[in-house]
């Protein structure tokens, strides 16, 4: 479970933002989302390949800089 402390004197909407950018890194909010309705294993399978054949394609445009 994903928490922070508050600081003394510091604001509650900072430390929201310290609270939404931690859930952010850590992934949880797009692996409730993904985990939210069932994907075939043929999609889910088709989508990791999209997902693979694009960083190659960015990895491919970039590696000449």
């Amino acid at each position: 479970m994903t928490e922070i402390k508050l600081k003394k004197g510091e604001p509650v909407e900072r430390a929201l933002r310290r609270l939404k950018k931690k859930v952010d890194r850590e992934g949880t909010i797009k692996d409730v989302r993904n985990r939210r309705a069932f994907e075939k294993p043929s999609a889910r399978k088709r989508r990791k390949m999209k997902a693979s054949k694009f960083q190659a394609m960015l990895a491919a445009r970039y590696a000449d800089y």
